[in-house]
């Protein structure tokens, strides 16, 4: 028997690794910025391990390739590890806004971070499945990680509610997924990705129409995954009773997660029919759009707004899904790449100002944000550029994502989906300038005192200058996306 090459695991090695390290490191580690910091330097070294495997650096024994591995059940390649650097990047991010925040919460445990970093773990093991059932386990330890997260202050009865609506609801997303697998392998013989390609290339669909069917159960499982609609209704109150470090977590990492999975499983194992899918997903982007810039408007509570304005931009992504061809994907996993530094970056704010304790809250509420320019102009000014960039006004990051959403739309035909997109884009502007009116425009209540730390305004400066900076010189992560996306 030989053994598989683990060079293309290399990363995720690495990662189970040292996670398990500094998981025993807890116990004997009181002062639990230590774990933070490790986690965060544990993020970085597999970063920098996976950039040497992209360049094809040589010379180093623990320098990972690209290529299959376990008979193609494990694929690294540019796509993952596109999504892989992007689940680090807000891995470090969401670690970054934590530190202070699980202190004024009262849950300052090292578990926290450890749960990150297992969440994290499970994505990179999406992003690289080649088989259905990795796919799978992969899923299933991102999930009960981001579950256990969502109810972690656990004397918090939004917090538990959380958890538990998570939890339920999941568990049937993750029911269509192996209902649908079981009738794949049923059908085909075969959870391999490529497999149910080979087999369906050269039996066709009309075989056996219960793979059609089997597609219906992956769109629905996939679809709680990335809260579209109408698979969304677990996301506005998740979002709200997790913890506001958590929410801003889970709004990135998870999300980019099943968009990577959905884009393998649909371009790979489904391509041959493409036009068939895409004609489900159509009307899937546009409700998801409608639900989400609509109702954003009547919210008064800043994390159910962000919470739905995420199931919009859900919608937008799906463009770059159902446009398909080089240019969709690359343009889904650019606008991605950018939503993560404009949406961490507000939930940092909201953080900013959440000074109370566990019962007294402040900073959810968007009337928190009345004349908060005049007490804390910075803080307005950086919550101004992350409304403009999640609104898709330039200079901003957001704008160039849009962008190329909707111009991937327009090349492959799908013109009127981009005009939708357009409109509802500027239905949203109304519920994020709403939040720049109040901190411009209205006089404050009170005196409010900034839960200001050295980690959240190193995540603020970074997503600041990196939503500003792609809005200008947008070519170096648009070219990196190409790259990556090449011949996927």
């Amino acid at each position: 028997m030989q053994m598989p090459d683990m060079r293309p695991l290399m990363p995720e090695l690495i990662m189970v690794s040292l996670s398990l390290v500094i998981l025993v490191l807890d116990l004997f580690i009181k002062r639990k910025l230590i774990i933070a910091v490790l986690s965060i330097v544990t993020a970085l070294f597999v970063g920098v391990i996976l950039v040497f495997g992209f360049t094809n650096v040589v010379g180093l024994s623990i320098v990972p390739s690209f290529g299959e591995t376990f008979s193609g059940m494990y694929i690294a390649d540019g796509y993952s590890f596109f999504f892989k650097l992007l689940f680090l990047l807000s891995l470090v991010l969401s670690i970054l806004i934590s530190i202070r925040y699980i202190e004024i919460e009262q849950v300052n445990l090292g578990e926290y971070y450890i749960l990150l970093l297992f969440a994290t773990l499970g994505m990179m093991v999406m992003a690289s499945a080649g088989d259905i059932i990795v796919l799978y386990l992969g899923l299933e330890l991102m999930a009960l990680s981001t579950y256990v997260l969502a109810g972690f202050m656990r004397f918090d009865r939004k917090s538990n509610e959380a958890a538990l609506k998570y939890f339920l609801l999941g568990t049937f997303a993750s029911a269509f997924l192996l209902y649908g697998t079981s009738l794949i392998y049923g059908l085909t013989g075969t959870t391999n990705i490529k497999g149910i390609a080979e087999y369906i290339g050269t039996k066709g669909i009309t075989v056996h129409p219960a793979l059609l069917f089997s597609m219906i159960l992956f769109i629905a499982g996939f679809g709680f995954k990335i809260a579209a609609a109408p698979f969304h209704m677990w996301a506005p109150d998740v979002y709200e009773g997790s913890p506001t470090s958590v929410t801003a977590f889970m709004s990135v990492g998870p999300k980019a997660a099943g968009f990577a999975v959905l884009g393998r499983t649909f371009f790979i194992a489904f391509n041959s029919f493409q036009l068939d899918w895409a004609t489900m997903l159509m009307p899937i982007a546009v409700l998801t759009m409608a639900v989400g810039n609509i109702l954003a408007i009547s919210q008064t509570n800043i994390k159910r707004m962000l919470a739905y304005s995420s199931i919009a931009h859900t919608g937008y992504a799906l463009i770059g899904v159902i446009a398909g061809g080089d240019e969709g994907i690359a343009s889904m996993m650019n606008y991605l790449f950018i939503y993560a530094f404009m949406n961490i970056g507000a939930f940092a704010v909201v953080i900013l100002l959440r000074s109370g304790t566990f019962i007294i809250y402040k900073g959810d509420e968007i009337a928190d944000f009345e004349g908060l320019a005049k007490t804390h102009p910075l803080a307005s000014a950086l919550m101004l550029v992350f409304m403009f960039s999640l609104t898709g006004i330039p200079p901003t990051a957001g704008f160039i994502g849009k962008f190329y959403l909707f111009m991937s739309a327009v090349h492959a035909g799908y013109t009127w989906l981009a005009i939708v997109a357009v409109i509802f884009s500027t239905i949203s502007a109304y519920f994020y300038l709403r939040i720049v009116m109040l901190m411009y425009m209205r006089e404050p209540k009170a005196e409010v005192a900034l839960a200001t730390s050295t980690s959240t305004g190193i995540t603020l400066t970074v997503a600041t200058l990196a939503v500003l900076l792609i809005g200008i010189l947008p070519s170096s992560l648009i070219d990196l996306a190409r790259t990556a996306v090449a011949g996927f």
